[in-house]
């Protein structure tokens, strides 16, 4: 099964980054997806939406957690230096190989064909139906 994408609330949020679950999905109550089975529903207010990455779905999918389940969002990166070159040598192309073009098989080869039963003869000149030499 392929999974197409659509157009929803959903593509609006950064992957791992909580936001506030009544800003971005407004609606009834809902349960913490961290905490037990059990437990009460809590106002969206209280809830962080948290989009995940998913391993077959590249819109991946949103979760909600209460205050103290929240995923922490991630560092941001910092940006490497760029490495000192020590000389400024000039770069050196890769050689380019010539191709040979692959030679075509012939299609229009004429075969020997036994003339009672209309089949291709092997290379041994017997005919596999009836056995006439040709």
């Amino acid at each position: 099964m392929r999974i197409t994408r659509s157009s929803d609330w959903r593509d609006a949020l950064s992957f791992d980054m909580p936001f506030r679950a009544a800003d971005v999905a407004p609606g009834e109550p809902a349960r913490c997806a961290a905490c037990p089975g059990d437990a009460d529903a809590l106002p969206r207010t209280d809830l962080w939406a948290v989009k995940h990455r998913h391993p077959t779905n590249p819109a991946g999918f949103v979760r909600f957690y209460c205050a103290a389940h929240t995923p922490k969002a991630p560092a941001r990166p910092v940006a490497a230096a760029a490495p000192a070159r020590a000389s400024r040598a000039p770069r050196r192309e890769p050689a380019r190989r010539e191709t040979i073009p692959k030679r075509q098989a012939p299609t229009d080869i004429v075969r020997a064909m036994c003339p009672d039963c209309f089949v291709e003869v092997s290379a041994t000149g017997e005919c596999g139906m009836c056995g006439q030499r040709i």
